[in-house]
């Protein structure tokens, strides 16, 4: 993936503990497998994705990926889950002092991360492959909660401004801050410049405040 990205395909270290046959899991390892894994989903899809490519390419033996990982489930969901929460973190601007400033921040966050040309293939085939896949589906459910309790602390501060009623739907306002970028960028392959973004920004504001 590019140097200068703000998503990185870093993974938390493994254990360091020995191993049967005195082996060690080194982190240098562990990431050069999880790096290749995600080249190899953007570029094949996951249906079609093989651990033994991944191990080749990453230039490692199969035994030390099937150490980490028991299968491409298994490290698919291992994977996704600590990208998640490093994605939920980077997308957190904080209060901006009013929800359109929110919004923005959100959506220039997002922005940051839907850039990276791996995130933008990846994204669409692992929408397709959740319902096949209830590992992956489990994957991300920590970082959909996280994205929620987010939304809800916007909503609550636009709200503690007078800016909300305070029934406003959670639900549809983490809707509207999501979906209109995603589909900008990942299924119409737009930059959204932030003109753009601004604009977008402006509008999701008043559908909130809409209902």
């Amino acid at each position: 993936m590019e140097r200068n990205s703000s998503v990185s395909t870093k993974v938390a270290p493994a254990s360091a503990g020995r191993l049967s046959g005195a082996a060690v899991k080194r982190p240098q390892v562990t990431d050069a497998l999880a790096r290749t894994f995600f080249e190899e989903w953007a570029r094949v899809g996951y249906a079609a994705l093989s651990l033994d490519a991944v191990a080749r390419k990453a230039g490692v033996g199969k035994a030390a990926l099937y150490r980490r990982w028991r299968s491409k489930a298994d490290m698919a969901a291992d994977l996704v889950r600590q990208l998640s929460a490093a994605a939920i973190t980077l997308a957190d601007p904080g209060d901006q002092g009013s929800l359109e400033a929110d919004v923005y921040a959100g959506l220039l966050a997002v922005r940051r991360m839907l850039r990276h040309p791996l995130v933008r293939r990846i994204l669409p085939d692992l929408y397709t492959a959740i319902p096949r896949e209830p590992a992956l589906a489990a994957a991300m459910r920590p970082g959909e909660m996280a994205r929620e309790k987010k939304v809800k602390a916007l909503v609550d501060r636009a709200i503690a401004r007078g800016e909300l009623p305070v029934d406003t739907d959670r639900r549809a306002a983490s809707d509207l801050l999501i979906g209109p970028l995603y589909w900008s960028m990942v299924v119409m392959g737009e930059r959204c410049g932030r003109q753009r973004l601004a604009a977008l920004a402006r509008m999701t504001a008043a559908a909130i405040k809409a209902r």
